[in-house]
């Protein structure tokens, strides 16, 4: 599939979700025009952080991971369960990496175990308050455990 980055708002969330969509069908994906509507566009830090984090769950091939990258290309494998432990440092909001990796955690054949290392409040980002308080509990109530 073939996903324009500068559709709607034109930042991260397009790219986020896309990859998230292309883990859950298997199918590869090309992003292009990545957060065409920001300044400066490209991939920052946390993107690939967030993109980083799925293709490991997904053992995927992905190109043009890299900062200020306007495109890149998404191959995920299959999805696996097992124990992760990820630090993004400062690259980024861990409530936005969820975004992308709840998805896909959702699906995997086997219970996931995540360790993530970074910031839970951060500008332009969900508190991890939102998600310890209303985003878990809902999808509890769905049959995520998380």
């Amino acid at each position: 599939m073939e996903i324009d980055g500068s559709l709607l708002e034109g930042g991260g969330q397009i790219l986020r979700t896309s990859v998230a969509l292309s883990a859950l069908t298997g199918r590869p994906a090309k992003i292009f025009n990545v957060r065409a509507r920001r300044n400066p566009p490209g991939l920052r830090l946390q993107h690939l952080a967030a993109i980083k984090t799925v293709a490991m769950l997904t053992n995927a091939e992905v190109e043009g991971l890299e900062v200020g990258s306007l495109e890149i290309n998404f191959n995920p494998k299959t999805i696996k369960g097992g124990g992760f432990s990820f630090d993004v440092g400062s690259a980024g909001s861990i409530t936005l990496i969820l975004q992308a990796l709840a998805p896909v955690a959702a699906y995997a054949p086997s219970p996931i175990e995540l360790e993530i290392v970074g910031e839970t409040n951060t500008k332009w980002s969900p508190p991890i308050e939102y998600v310890r308080e209303v985003l878990l509990p809902t999808l509890k109530r769905m049959g995520f455990e998380g």
